[in-house]
């Protein structure tokens, strides 16, 4: 396959790109920074902003103009920026609206960008995996910047799922888990007054855990990216707690419901009756 990888240069982005490297496909791999890129005969490395559009724009241009990418079957977004970590109160706007940015209009210029090559060139069903993370599906306190763009990453994945019904691309988003990353040190230096007891405590229970979470994580990856997935679509996936590895034995069902997606909870659901 040939894969684009945005954030390949560090944490999962770089995780999955040798991941996928190993398993002889092609990846072309981007960040704001080329520093640090990954010296292997099958990938390419390039530098964009994905929160400035015309960055982007140049971006796909060079993608589009080289021979050895002529098709492209698959985009994986693991770019992002926590963001700022704070009270609302004591937050910088400034850093709020760049984490925005970043996590929500970078996914949407990347998908905006290549979506004619991708649905145009890539064998089968072409793939999209984008992330959610901390405060996707619940709230998360002093992460607000980071939360509130990562939930509206999920609903940009479930509206397009839908605005492709007739489309041969299947776009999911993935909840990656407490993974040992530059994120969750950056937790531990802010501290428990700007983040929070409980996500210090989160923190340093992660990385003293290592690094086997990767693995579970590019199992999903891997199995979205597959045939084995084809028609799975507009779900939020989580990669440490869900079954997924059943998933392709209750396709048929994935495909009518609305399990693995955000959803308002009424006091019927509850079982309870408030009229």
């Amino acid at each position: 396959m040939n894969i684009l990888i945005s954030g390949a240069t560090s944490g999962i982005g770089r995780y999955l790109s040798e991941r996928l490297l190993a398993d002889h496909n092609n990846v072309w791999g981007f960040s704001r920074s080329a520093n640090g890129t990954i010296q292997h005969q099958r990938f390419r490395a390039s530098a964009c902003d994905i929160a400035d559009w015309e960055h982007v724009v140049r971006f796909a241009s060079e993608v589009a103009s080289d021979a050895s990418f002529r098709k492209l079957d698959a985009i994986i977004l693991c770019a992002a920026r926590q963001g700022p970590i704070a009270p609302l109160a004591e937050t910088n706007p400034s850093d709020w609206s760049a984490t925005v940015r970043v996590n929500l209009d970078g996914t949407f210029y990347i998908i905006r960008a290549f979506y004619d090559l991708l649905r145009s060139t890539a064998d089968g069903r072409a793939k999209i995996v984008c992330f959610s993370g901390g405060g996707a599906t619940k709230a998360r306190p002093n992460f607000s910047a980071y939360a509130s763009s990562k939930t509206a990453v999920v609903r940009l994945v479930e509206n397009l799922a839908e605005e492709w019904s007739d489309v041969p691309i299947d776009i999911n988003a993935v909840a990656p888990g407490a993974l040992p990353t530059k994120m969750t040190d950056q937790i531990l230096e802010f501290g428990a007054r700007m983040a929070g007891e409980k996500e210090v405590a989160k923190a340093r229970k992660t990385l003293e855990g290592g690094s086997e979470a990767f693995e579970r994580l590019g199992a999903l990856v891997d199995f979205l990216l597959s045939p084995a997935s084809d028609g799975i679509t507009g779900k939020l996936i989580s990669a440490a707690w869900d079954h997924w590895e059943r998933f392709a034995e209750y396709k048929s069902l994935l495909q009518h419901t609305d399990i693995f997606t955000l959803r308002r909870i009424t006091p019927k659901d509850r079982g309870q009756d408030w009229r």
